[in-house]
């Protein structure tokens, strides 16, 4: 039980006790009976949907609703969540079927006991196990940040599923992210800059207090996440809630894998792997590249992908960092919409 004060429903017991049940499995009784409601009563009702797909024994947390085709979207971090999407992302629900899922060891899906799990390589295949166990057909593929990655990946090793790819704040290179990194670096103050490095010489691990010890510290997450990138995440509309020691909310034993332990403004981790140039121009699925003009991942990175992309398109939000449905939400969905509504 949740503590939340139960009320009397019309009709039966059985009524009742549905009306109490969570929402994931509300939402997979049929039929429904009196006093729950009707899930598709009216054209404005959008009902929610939740569950896990078992992807070779890992339980892969998704979260559906809207109608249309389906567009699968993946976040970044990597070991954030589909969180921060919402309620950005809500008005595509009009005309689309979203399908967000919780990449494994993210958010609330299952976190694995052996990190070295956490590869891109193996996402793919929770994605693909994802779009077959729902049904889903040929989908449209929607990746930010980290997502953007692992959509690209996916796109590489299963374009035959796609209709369309969008890849938002995203890159193709880590040899060429880090370069970016290391411009972030030099243009920051430099006391800022110091700061921050003498903090990693030193090591981001292992401070504090026992529970302390897997992940960086405040000092730091306050200096890079809230100082060093904060330019590049905002511009036009910066989230009055953003907190970087909020941030460090995700998945550190992943984080730590894939992007690396030497900090923020170099990736050394196994997405050191992700080298995609000489392979983008297999891609022959309609693609479209955003990214903000104050981007985190630089806009010169989105130009350089829509050059090796057969046929691809790009748009460029103005006063926009690395969220740039944020800073630019209705020019972010008009944009998206108007692709996937292509033919």
């Amino acid at each position: 039980m949740t503590g939340r004060p139960l009320r009397q429903a019309a009709g039966s017991l059985t009524a009742f006790l549905l009306c109490a049940l969570p929402l994931a499995v509300l939402l997979s009784a049929t039929p429904m009976l009196p006093g729950c409601g009707r899930q598709d009563a009216s054209p404005n009702v959008y009902p929610l949907k939740d569950g896990f797909v078992d992807a070779s024994g890992v339980l892969i947390y998704y979260q559906e609703l809207g109608r249309g085709n389906p567009l699968l979207i993946v976040h970044g971090g990597p070991g954030a969540s589909h969180d921060y999407f919402l309620p950005w992302l809500l008005p595509l629900a009009r005309t689309h079927r979203l399908v967000f899922i919780d990449e494994r060891g993210s958010g609330k899906s299952a976190k694995l006991e052996d990190p070295s799990g956490y590869t891109v390589d193996a996402m793919v295949e929770d994605v693909e196990a994802v779009r077959t166990s729902l049904g889903l057909g040929k989908i449209d593929l929607l990746g930010h940040s980290y997502g953007g990655v692992l959509a690209q990946a996916y796109a590489l090793k299963y374009q035959e599923n796609l209709n369309h790819l969008v890849l938002c704040s995203t890159f193709h290179s880590t040899i060429e992210m880090n370069a970016v990194f290391r411009d972030m670096m030099e243009a920051m103050p430099a006391e800022l800059r110091a700061k921050i490095t003498k903090m990693e010489k030193e090591g981001l691990y292992g401070h504090g207090k026992p529970y302390e010890q897997n992940r960086y510290t405040e000092e730091y997450m306050n200096a890079a996440w809230g100082e060093g990138y904060f330019p590049y995440l905002y511009q036009n509309h910066p989230d009055p809630n953003y907190s970087p020691a909020a941030a460090g909310n995700m998945s550190w034993d992943l984080y730590r894998t894939m992007w690396g332990s030497s900090g923020e403004f170099v990736i050394d981790g196994n997405l050191s792997s992700v080298e995609y140039a000489e392979r983008l121009k297999n891609l022959h699925v309609r693609t479209l590249i955003t990214a903000g003009d104050h981007d985190e991942c630089s806009p010169k990175l989105a130009k350089e992908m829509q050059g090796l992309i057969p046929g691809s398109e790009l748009v460029i939000f103005p006063k926009s960092g690395h969220m740039t449905f944020v800073d630019q939400p209705g020019m972010f969905i008009s944009a998206i919409d108007r692709f996937l509504n292509k033919e």
